[in-house]
């Protein structure tokens, strides 16, 4: 598979943006992740809170992905994952989390940390906050006692219950003007897979993103998950689609990518699909190994040949 000389923004976080860059790495020659920073758990959460940065964990993983195949960025990429064991107080931490807060400190200023590291790992793109703060996530939640409200990344993709809608505090937050003009320049866009509520829809309620995914117009690709748990439980695949569709109004996609197995309501997933002026494209991208990954492989082949295409995309099952 050649590479399309193409310019190609992907969006999200956690393992779900890990997959669509391992994909796209594979596809094109220009790429840019945009990740969210809500995370407010674990090694990252712990960073957040003692040094009032970004949390830097998703930011790693992006990193992780866009490492070259030989033994420099495969070592590097290892070193970027090393989580310390022990009973210290470093037990729990990613090392590449550590590097990361640490250039921030040095450098005071986060997108000139990220290239670093890029550069070090000699990473194949370029990895960008969607904010330039630290930001929380609220998530009003409807369950058998009643609606409640839920602050922080945490607690809203562990929520029992169905998620209504979700909201950044602060209301508002400055976009990474990187992030922007990437999003305004590149060929293509993917939003998605990933953690829907906490990964995915939190780059459209940044304003400016927003206005920047939604004036594009097209030339927007969808993935969506291998199945509905945790925070999206009980969710059809079409429920992810109206969500996105509710959150931007007037956004229109090219395509939107589906797994055979995860299509369980096809007239319903067609119309949502349609009414945001794009095509269906299902096709197999599952690893096979009963996990919800998806395959970089299978991905990376199903976008190069959405991104082939001079016109709407439609494949059948």
């Amino acid at each position: 598979m050649t590479p399309h000389q193409a310019s190609v923004v992907a969006l999200g976080g956690g393992h779900g943006l890990h997959a669509s860059l391992s994909a796209l790495r594979r596809v094109v020659t220009d790429i840019t992740a945009v990740v969210t920073v809500a995370d407010d758990g674990g090694s990252s959460g712990r960073l957040r809170r003692e040094f009032e940065v970004l949390p830097p964990g998703d930011l790693r993983m992006a990193l992780s992905a866009l490492c070259e195949d030989e033994e420099w960025g495969q070592t590097w990429m290892r070193v970027l994952q090393h989580r310390f064991d022990g009973d210290g107080e470093l037990k729990g931490h990613a090392l590449g989390n550590l590097l990361i807060v640490g250039l921030w400190e040095l450098l005071d200023d986060p997108v000139a940390g990220l290239d670093m590291v890029g550069r070090l790992l000699g990473a194949r793109g370029r990895v960008l906050p969607m904010s330039t703060v630290p930001l929380d996530i609220t998530a009003e939640v409807e369950g058998s006692q009643g609606t409640t409200v839920l602050r922080g990344q945490v607690s809203v993709a562990t929520a029992q219950g169905r998620i209504r809608s979700v909201a950044l505090d602060p209301a508002d937050p400055p976009a990474c003007k990187e992030a922007v003009v990437a999003v305004q320049e590149a060929d293509w866009v993917v939003l998605g897979p990933g953690s829907w509520f906490t990964s995915v829809i939190p780059h459209l309620l940044v304003p400016e993103l927003r206005e920047a995914l939604v004036s594009r117009g097209g030339r927007l690709v969808v993935v969506l998950n291998l199945e509905a748990a945790g925070e999206t439980g009980g969710f059809t695949p079409s429920d992810h689609l109206s969500a996105l569709a509710a959150t931007a109004p007037g956004l229109k996609v090219h395509a939107v990518v589906a797994d055979p197995t995860s299509v369980s309501d096809r007239p319903a997933l067609d119309r949502a699909v349609a009414e945001l002026g794009g095509s269906l494209v299902v096709a197999d991208v599952a690893r096979g190994d009963g996990s919800s990954a998806h395959d970089p492989d299978k991905l990376g082949e199903v976008l190069h040949s959405v991104m082939g295409s001079q016109s709407g995309v439609v494949t059948g099952d």
